[in-house]
């Protein structure tokens, strides 16, 4: 029975391993990514795979909670978030980014970079022989995390700097998944409803910056410092 039980895990750490790296992968994509509506996208299919990973964890681990968290993930971040911003994208007719900080071919390598500091940071978590799930959707989170806060830095226009910032509580969300097979259900509620209420105000916010300024590119904001 306990060998049975092992196999399953294996099994299902083989599938979170799968969807973690698609999660990935969509992360690089997202620092290369020009065009404001695939970007969204890209981040709602990214949600996607996150929701299915914490299904499964709950499918293999019996942890009927997570249930809620995967199904919350699918309702405000593959279907409210992007619906939200894709309509702003059209209202303010801005559909491309302008050229990044660091160009794209440089941005690879450095989320290339990031992803292997990822991989060494998660290594000292890591308990060989343990049981479980996970092991690899840390790494992957962590790498999220950082390559989600070099985008923040590396994008000029507002709306994707949002978006990079969704990505990377995509990261901490994974991290909690896989570490500890989720968190106290009120906290979950909170941290759904905190990330929709801040993709509201923040979409609001870029609104008002385009209005004001008929661009949402923030490095025209340092022209208001005195």
């Amino acid at each position: 029975m306990l060998m049975t039980h092992v196999l399953d895990l294996q099994f299902g750490d083989r599938i979170v391993t799968l969807m973690a790296a698609l999660v990935l992968v969509l992360q690089i994509a997202m620092v290369t990514q020009r065009w404001i509506v695939i970007h969204i996208r890209i981040f709602a299919a990214q949600s996607f795979f996150l929701a299915m990973i914490a299904a499964t964890i709950a499918w293999f681990n019996h942890a009927p909670h997570l249930y809620v968290a995967a199904a919350l993930t699918l309702a405000v971040k593959v279907v409210l978030v992007p619906i939200l911003f894709e309509r702003l994208v059209k209202r303010m007719e801005i559909h491309e980014e302008i050229e990044p900080i660091v160009n794209g071919p440089l941005s690879v390598v450095i989320a290339g970079g990031l992803t292997l500091v990822g991989y060494v940071v998660a290594e000292s978590f890591y308990k060989p022989g343990e049981p479980g799930l996970g092991h690899n959707a840390l790494a992957v989170a962590i790498s999220l995390f950082l390559i989600g806060f070099f985008t923040m830095i590396n994008r000029r226009k507002a709306l994707t700097q949002v978006l990079a910032l969704l990505s990377l509580e995509n990261g901490l969300f994974l991290a909690a998944i896989s570490l500890t097979y989720g968190m106290p259900m009120i906290v979950e509620l909170g941290i759904f409803f905190d990330v929709l209420v801040a993709a509201m105000v923040l979409g609001i916010l870029v609104y008002r910056i385009r209005e004001t300024f008929e661009s949402v590119d923030v490095s025209r904001l340092r022209r208001l410092r005195g």
